[in-house]
Order: C-alpha cells, then sequence, then structure tokens
C-alpha cells in the first residue's frame, strides 16, 4: 500500500493523481521529463543571442549604415560575442572598451552617446580601431583583472578584429 494511494507499483492510480495525469493528457499538457525530452532531441536556434546583438548595435551605432549593422551581425555570429559585451540573457558580462567610450563621451557631454560607429564605413572603422587600440594599451595592468575577464577580453578582441575586417571589405 502507498501513502495516499498514489502510485503504488502494479496497481492503478486513483484519487488526485488519476484525475490530474488524464485532465493534463486530456489538455496536452506534458510533464517536466517529457518537455525536457522533447527539447533534447529538437535543439532550437537560440533566436535572443541575435536580438541581444541587434540591440547592443543600437547601443553603439543607432546612425551607422545598414552594412555596418550586417558587418557587426556576421562578426557576431563568428566570434560568438558582441562588442559591447552583452550576452545570450541580455546582461553585461563586462565592461566593453565600446561601453567605455559610450561612457566617456557621456561624461564629456556628448549628447549622442548611441552613436559610436557615426554614420558612415570609415567613423565606424576610426571606432573599432580606437577600440582595438585601448584593448592593446590597457591603463590598468591586465594582472588585476580575474580570469574570466581576461578571457571575455581576448573574445571581445575576436570580435572587434572580426568587425574590422568586415568594415574594411566593405570600404
Amino acid at each position: 500500500m502507498s501513502v495516499h494511494e498514489i502510485g503504488t507499483a502494479g496497481y492503478p492510480m486513483t484519487g488526485y493523481a488519476a484525475r490530474k495525469e488524464s485532465s493534463n493528457s486530456a489538455l496536452g499538457i506534458t510533464g517536466f521529463m517529457e518537455t525536457a525530452a522533447e527539447k533534447a532531441r529538437k535543439p532550437e536556434p537560440d533566436k535572443r543571442k541575435n536580438e541581444y546583438d541587434e540591440k547592443a548595435f543600437a547601443y553603439v551605432g543607432a546612425n551607422a549604415p545598414e552594412e555596418v549593422k550586417l558587418a557587426w551581425m556576421e562578426a557576431a555570429k563568428e566570434a560568438g560575442v558582441n562588442g559591447l559585451g552583452m550576452s545570450e540573457n541580455g546582461m553585461l558580462t563586462h565592461l566593453s572598451k565600446m561601453m567605455v567610450q559610450r561612457v566617456e563621451n557621456w561624461m564629456n557631454g556628448i549628447d549622442r552617446t548611441n552613436d559610436i560607429l557615426g554614420d558612415t564605413v570609415q567613423s565606424a572603422i576610426r571606432a573599432t580601431q580606437q577600440a582595438l587600440y585601448d584593448l592593446d594599451h590597457p591603463l590598468s595592468p591586465e594582472s588585476l583583472k580575474s580570469i574570466e575577464v581576461q578571457g571575455l577580453l581576448v573574445k571581445e578582441r575576436a570580435f572587434y578584429q572580426l568587425f574590422l575586417d568586415k568594415l574594411r571589405a566593405l570600404a
């Protein structure tokens, strides 16, 4: 005999559990294990990452031409990160160099902080070169940063290099 007659081996379930199971199956509701097995069988493409890559671009390239946006999106897809340090869930992983450029513009009273990349391919190249320079010539020693942040900076640099290569191909 089981506690409250739920799920004894060899005996049919009765009571609340049996009614709940039959109503869930009639409505097409699956349990946790069935849902987990279904997700494991059919991996969904991560659309949210693409949305956050576009959102990151909007923070730095509000007036940039469409070809710059396409180069940004391609570089983000290839590198697995974007130039603003925004992760798949929309959180900032670290302060990227383009984010620092935004803050510097804001502190210096420049109104358009979301226009780091400018409105031409050449201005986007200059901004990306500045970000790469800032990565290669940090103001604080790298040893003061955690291993995790150092790894993120390596990925950030890879993104900027891919983005710069794609921009140069446009120019």
